[in-house]
């Protein structure tokens, strides 16, 4: 039986590019689950790749469908961004395990869906500082640089993963990521023990 994992953190932690580095592990062979959100597309993201980029009308119609498993949305300097994972007839657990990125609230309404036994959740952290400069960096490649944004997303991360949003999500393992490497195989070896059970 395969299973969800559901990466989360912080912004700037580091989540994108461990997710692309576990699609390439073959320790642990993971499908994608790719969200859909509202937010404007970024320099270098591909529509499909990183999320399934729609508007308002398009999360209202999937959301009338019935097909919206779970979804955030952010009051931005920019308007509302949602975030939102559609149930999707590719997801077949009874042969593979996913991997997706997600918050604790998306977390939560994964489970709920598919079952506590099914999501495993890996906690991605980082000293705020150096989160705080990868985030203006990134930025400073927009064409179109949303400071006010970034400041917000950052601002808002310490309450959304407070010490006690995350013990009432029952998550009690984090990895550091201050050297990519050595985190992730961390994260491997955990995985490996999590997808066994």
């Amino acid at each position: 039986m395969g299973k969800i994992i559901c990466l989360m953190g912080k912004s700037s932690s580091g989540k994108d590019t461990i997710y692309k580095k576990l699609l390439m592990q073959e320790s642990v062979h993971l499908e994608t689950i790719v969200p859909y959100t509202t937010r404007p597309i970024r320099a270098g993201e591909k529509d499909g790749v990183e999320y399934h980029f729609t508007d308002e009308e398009g999360y209202q119609t999937l959301l009338g469908q019935g097909s919206v498993i779970e979804s955030r949305a952010y009051h931005t300097c920019y308007g509302i961004w949602r975030y939102f994972t559609v149930a999707d007839a590719a997801v077949d657990l009874d042969k593979f395990s996913y991997v997706l990125i997600g918050t604790l609230e998306a977390f939560a309404q994964l489970r709920r869906f598919y079952g506590a036994d099914k999501v495993v959740p890996v906690m991605i952290e980082l000293d705020d500082g150096v989160r705080l400069q990868r985030a203006l960096d990134r930025e400073k490649a927009q064409d179109h640089p949303k400071y006010e944004e970034m400041c917000r997303r950052f601002l808002a991360d310490a309450e959304d993963f407070s010490a006690e949003k995350l013990a009432k999500a029952d998550i009690n393992r984090t990895f550091y990521n201050d050297q990519l490497d050595g985190c992730l195989d961390e994260i491997v070896a955990y995985l490996q023990e999590n997808l066994k059970r």
